[in-house]
């Protein structure tokens, strides 16, 4: 059953367009992973698709009675309003009644012997009954509780922010719902609670549609990928395995088109330059392909961005930690602590929120010190701290400005010189948006830039603070390979599983009462050995490799061409610009049909059906006619 349908959407702020014209609906069976580079227009779209963002233009259809929940990556809360009231802050009559109940209940705690206040309890307590609403109450105890809430009575204000989203994210999830939209709900929970949130979204009925950068959750929850790009939404069929392996046969076949446009670019302006006149219909149809040739230019871009930055010199004493012991409030956060860290080091901390692990990264960088033991730190390191909080950033400098403070270049390991705009774009801040101002970025793409800024400083030991949290995968794969390629040792605090076992061969376990335990090997590995202390659920890692597919592409350009044309060829020759213009004019009536569709997604699949064998048909025809040109060029010159 269909619970969604967008159609034609379109949202653009000032000159840079987020989406345009895109369409798509969602199922009751749909679990949906939105991803793309930050910047792009994913939380816009999922605001838009609740009401709370308007659109420039298109249209959203929910199915009559359709309960959508939504998470907001900031959600709002009153600071005054305990954990429950804001669980129960919702519109539904199941909420409204929740709360008046436990209005009912305060009053009755000062008025215990009110007859009134204690008939509407009883009242109340009849309609409780009708709609299930004692088992809804429950459930947001036992919720919030896994998620490590347990004074429910807390005013909001006075948690801390992944507290606050860990309450939102209960909220959205205890409240029935036909669609659940969730915008980053990975962010602030740890391992453990990562692993039960897959399960409980699993088991969960209805349709889902989140934003998150957690890999392993991508590739455990969901059926189905869209990839917001450059303005436009593509949608894989699978998980985040198989859409790696589409998305890499998307993008060559991209390539390979543009190749093979610039070719018959190529061989259309030799025509026109020997001064060509549209002296007949084939010839005048032939300057109209080449200026349609001309129009359909596709930038590629650079998807392999390697960061092969030179490195600093790093003396023989690094960084020893001896016997460090750390507390607050009377309570120890790390307790005794001694490790030598080595030249090469990748080391990930895991463990629960709130049990030291950002703290050591601020011993390391002399934010903070220590209540007992030493740091000692070499005279040869530069450290570079990528902080998870109170990073600062003048947002009324431009993107380039903020990088060039640090450094206006860097050489690469060739001694090649890497300019603070090369390496920029390598980030994915093209050469326009190098002269934005900060304060017109979203947010993730401000730790993107942040981030940049950390590296920039050529440091020779990494501290990575939950790097994971605001980046997009594209900019993770980027940072994974700078990792692979940094010769200093890199010590990184992050939830991320994927990432853990992509840049980590050594783990600082957290276990509480400020004990560290030390463990050779990634979080996979640890995991097996240990299941119970972070997860429970075995991570297979051959879940998210992707499997390297050869396409074997037939070519008429790769056969032996003879110097004369056959009959069929002749004919062939005479006939194929109508051809290729027949094509494209049922191509042209398929999208006009498409466009008044509307929201009959039956006929729409059968249209998009018909417009990819005609694509289909259409690129043979291009193939064929680039060979058929050619033969006639040899044959003209004798060859």
């Amino acid at each position: 059953m269909n619970i969604l349908s967008a159609e034609n959407l379109c949202k653009s702020y000032s000159e840079k367009i987020l989406f345009s014209d895109i369409s798509f609906g969602i199922d009751d069976r749909d679990k949906i992973g939105l991803i793309g580079v930050n910047g792009t227009g994913k939380s816009t779209l999922l605001k838009s698709l609740v009401g709370i963002e308007s659109l420039d233009s298109g249209k959203v259809t929910t199915s009559r009675d359709a309960k959508i929940q939504y998470l907001s990556q900031n959600p709002y809360f009153d600071s005054e309003s305990t954990v429950l009231q804001q669980i129960f802050k919702g519109d539904s009559e199941v909420m409204k009644l929740i709360r008046k109940y436990e209005l009912v209940v305060q009053k009755l705690e000062k008025e215990y012997d009110n007859e009134v206040l204690q008939k509407q309890l009883n009242e109340i307590n009849n309609e409780m009954d009708s709609l299930d609403a004692w088992k809804i109450e429950s459930e947001a105890k036992r919720i919030l509780t896994k998620l490590g809430i347990r004074n429910y009575e807390a005013k909001m204000g006075v948690l801390s922010g992944g507290q606050r989203k860990r309450v939102a994210l209960a909220a959205a999830l205890i409240q029935p719902a036909d669609l659940l939209i969730l915008d980053e709900p990975t962010n602030h929970i740890d391992d453990t609670l990562i692993e039960w949130l897959e399960d409980y979204l699993n088991n969960c009925k209805g349709a889902l549609l989140m934003i998150t950068h957690d890999r392993y959750f991508l590739d455990r929850v969901t059926n189905r990928i869209l990839e917001l790009d450059n303005g436009k939404l593509y949608s894989y069929l699978g998980n985040y395995s198989v859409f790696l392996e589409k998305k890499a046969e998307r993008e060559q076949e991209v390539i390979n088109k543009e190749l093979k446009r610039r070719n018959l670019f190529k061989t259309e302006l030799e025509w026109i330059r020997t001064g060509a006149r549209a002296r007949s219909t084939k010839q005048k149809a032939r300057i109209d392909r080449f200026e349609k040739l001309k129009d359909e230019k596709v930038n590629l871009r650079d998807t392999n961005m390697e960061i092969t930055v030179g490195s600093r010199r790093l003396g023989k004493k690094i960084i020893n930690i001896n016997n460090v012991t750390k507390k607050f409030d009377g309570n120890d956060v790390i307790k005794d602590f001694k490790y030598i860290v080595l030249r090469n080091d990748r080391v990930g901390i895991i463990g629960a929120n709130g049990q030291g692990k950002s703290t050591l990264l601020n011993l390391i960088d002399g934010k903070i010190e220590s209540d007992s033991g030493s740091i000692e730190i070499g005279d040869t390191v530069v450290i570079g701290y990528y902080s998870q909080e109170n990073f600062e950033m003048d947002e009324n400098l431009r993107v380039i400005d903020y990088i060039q403070e640090v450094a206006e270049y860097i050489t690469a390991k060739d001694n090649k010189i890497i300019t603070a705009s090369q390496m920029l774009e390598r980030f994915l801040f093209s050469k326009e948006m190098q002269y934005t101002i900060i304060n017109r970025l979203s947010g993730g793409e401000k730790r993107r830039l942040y981030l940049l800024r950390v590296l920039m400083k050529n440091p020779n030991i990494l501290l990575l603070d939950e790097p994971t949290n605001d980046l997009d995968v594209q900019t993770l794969t980027i940072l994974e390979e700078y990792i692979e390629n940094f010769e200093g040792a890199v010590i990184t605090v992050s939830h991320d599983r994927y990432f853990l076992d992509k840049t980590c061969d050594k783990l600082f376990v957290f276990i509480g009462d400020g004990e560290v335990k030390q463990f050779t090997g990634n979080y996979t590995n640890y995991i097996k050995i240990n299941p119970n202390t972070v997860g429970s659920n075995h991570i297979d890692n051959n879940k998210t490799k992707v499997t390297q597919k050869e396409k074997a592409k037939s070519s008429y350009k790769n056969k032996q061409r003879a110097l004369k044309f056959t009959y069929k060829e002749k004919n062939e020759y005479e006939k194929i610009d109508e051809n290729i213009e027949n094509v494209e004019k049922k191509i042209n009536k398929v999208e006009e049909k498409i466009g008044k569709a509307g929201s009959d997604f039956i006929m729409l699949q059968e249209l998009t059906n018909e417009k990819d064998k005609l694509e289909s048909e259409l690129e043979t025809l291009m193939d064929r006619w680039e060979y058929l040109n050619e033969l006639a060029e040899k044959i003209k010159n004798g060859e």
